[in-house]
């Protein structure tokens, strides 16, 4: 082809070929659906959409990027979840903030979202079947856990059924020049994110801490020498133009979400498993409880202690292991763990693709 008008015609022939194809798919995803409820089963599978995603990118030749095509299938499963069943997913709100972001990020635009105040109303509202999933933070790479989530396991029955890695780029908005910044309306987990930025490039600002940084954007943007600092969404939905991009003060800052549902993932192969347990107060409780992690050399990749909050000097630990809960070595240290505490519960085992 050499032509402006035949490459044109060539890509109109293409489209009415996508088009197709994608009609015919979702087709065939809607057979399934009505399968899976005849069958009592959830209609969204993290399982499978690893599997899609590692199918799709190893087809790939290119010049698209696996992320950009994980990115269009992403919305091509959102299309066929949301024909499949209303769903809604909630998440701790407001709108335009980082966990919003992650929860499109995983579940795409096609479906109904739903902010709540708070991570124990995204857990209620889960639990109560008013959403059919929930996304809440859990930990940041330079902040640590989120104690707030930790907690709400001690009495939920809810499960983890995926996570979602959302590298966190910070950005500074506003509708004047960053010189003549007066005002800094800032969130305290990315204040503390982004002290060091902040130190050095508007040292005399003053700083004013807010609830989300959703609300740090609204506020900047009904006034002339104020500005915030928060994700490209909240930039977006309040119509503040970016004046820096990245400002974190660690390249690699990322935080970690958990996707809530009723139902545990089946296997993948590339599992993660979250435990929760309450041991004997006495020496050695705690060594004797874990040490079948290292005799079955499963990778633990994180330990957590919270106080149960129901007598004095009583710890609930959180563990995150390598694998899943059915695989025959992570079973077996789960039983001798049953063996040496007071509560052994499992939270979720979810595929750890991310």
């Amino acid at each position: 082809m050499s032509n402006l008008t035949e490459h044109r015609q060539a890509i109109d022939k293409l489209d009415a070929q996508i088009v197709q194809l994608l009609n015919d798919r979702t087709q065939h995803v809607l057979a399934i659906g009505t399968i899976k409820h005849k069958a009592g089963a959830e209609i969204y599978a993290p399982d499978r959409e690893r599997v899609v995603f590692q199918r799709v990118c190893k087809l790939n030749k290119g010049p698209i990027t696996d992320d950009s095509l994980r990115a269009i299938y992403r919305e091509v499963m959102s299309s066929a979840l949301s024909l499949e069943k209303s769903m809604t997913i909630a998440y701790l709100g407001p709108e335009a903030t980082f966990t919003q972001q992650a929860a499109l990020q995983k579940f795409g635009q096609s479906l109904k979202y739903a902010p709540q105040r708070t991570i124990a109303e995204v857990f209620h509202e889960v639990g109560r079947g008013r959403a059919d999933y929930g996304v809440v933070p859990v930990e940041n790479s330079s902040e640590g856990v989120v104690t707030n989530t930790l907690d709400m396991f001690v009495d939920s029955s809810l499960k983890i059924v995926a996570q979602i890695v959302l590298p966190i780029q910070q950005c500074l908005m506003g509708k004047g020049r960053r010189e003549t910044i007066r005002k800094l309306y800032v969130h305290p987990q990315t204040l503390a994110q982004c002290r060091g930025w902040i130190q050095k490039h508007l040292p005399d600002a003053e700083l004013v801490e807010t609830s989300s940084n959703a609300r740090s954007a609204q506020l900047a943007a009904g006034e002339k020498d104020a500005a915030s600092i928060g994700g490209l969404l909240a930039a977006e939905k309040y119509g503040l133009p970016i004046l820096e991009h990245d400002i974190q003060d660690n390249a690699g800052n990322a935080t970690r979400f958990l996707v809530l549902g009723r139902q545990c993932s089946p296997p993948t192969g590339k599992d993660r498993t979250s435990i929760m347990i309450s041991i004997a107060d006495e020496v050695g409780a705690l060594h004797k409880a874990l040490a079948s992690f290292r005799k079955h050399r499963i990778n633990m990749t994180k330990i957590e202690s919270r106080p149960s909050k129901r007598k004095a000097w009583e710890y609930y630990f959180f563990v995150d292991c390598d694998g899943h809960f059915k695989d025959r070595k992570v079973a077996a240290s789960i039983a001798v763990l049953e063996q040496h505490c007071s509560l052994v519960k499992i939270l979720g085992s979810y595929p750890n693709s991310e």
